[in-house]
């Protein structure tokens, strides 16, 4: 079992080690991650993300949904605030589902489902819960009709757990 003793002895490990004084709010690869809080698929992990190079959003699924739309919106305002550390060029948003995804557990828990989606349970076969492939294409069509006109890349990536290999199922498009 992991406890804060181990949390606290591993963060003056990285406190002494690896730590990088001096990085700003914004991300330095203009780059925001919705991956699933499924522990074998830490988006920076398999992502190879550094610290500092793009901010993470996890949820159940990695799911794009209401809720996760106002967290964009509010890191789009902590964004605006610290303009002056933001890096120019494009931003990129990379939607990250994965296989053997617990999301599909969930598949018989509609009214569950439709609650976290915030839509009707008849609704709930346009989501393709139980298909990242699927899943990741809807997510989106969901995020680019938010940020229509943003000027955000947006691409979807199926990570494998049995493989440890990602597959670009859509592309960068803006």
């Amino acid at each position: 079992m992991t406890d804060s003793h181990d949390l606290t002895v591993r963060n003056a490990e990285f406190a002494a080690e690896r730590f990088t004084p001096g990085m700003t709010l914004s991300p330095s690869g203009n780059l925001t991650v919705v991956g699933c809080v499924d522990p074998r698929v830490d988006p920076a992990y398999v992502l190879g993300i550094e610290l500092g190079e793009a901010a993470v959003i996890r949820n159940v699924g990695g799911r794009i949904t209401p809720a996760t739309l106002r967290t964009m919106a509010m890191l789009a305002k902590v964004g605006e605030a610290n303009a002056a550390g933001r890096r120019p060029g494009e931003w990129n948003l990379v939607v990250l589902h994965h296989t053997d995804c617990g999301m599909t557990d969930l598949a018989p828990f509609p009214a569950l489902l439709a609650e976290y989606f915030e839509i009707p349970a008849h609704d709930l076969d346009t989501k393709s819960v139980s298909d990242p492939f699927g899943s990741v294409q809807v997510d989106v069509e969901v995020i680019k009709k938010a940020l229509r006109d943003s000027g955000f890349l947006v691409s979807g990536l199926v990570y494998d757990v049995a493989t440890g290999l990602i597959e670009t199922v859509v592309p960068p498009s803006h």
